[in-house]
């Protein structure tokens, strides 16, 4: 099991974390990135979500970037 594979539950809440403290901080931001929709779709979450399942839809193999 590879460190990212190991550690990826601390790195998601780390992430969880960050990203409420940054809406505590900044709301402002986050309320220019929640007012970008078309449609009633969020277009930031739209593209992060796409960005997501991409590598799955063309069939990546992420064990090759390993060696």
């Amino acid at each position: 099991m590879s460190n990212f594979e190991r550690y990826l539950s601390v790195y998601v809440g780390l992430c969880i974390v960050v990203g409420v403290l940054l809406g505590n901080w900044t709301p402002e931001v986050f309320a220019i990135i929640a007012s970008l929709e078309w449609a009633n779709v969020n277009l930031v979450v739209a593209v992060l979500i796409w960005i997501m399942i991409y590598p799955m839809m063309v069939q990546v193999n992420f064990s090759s970037f390993n060696e």
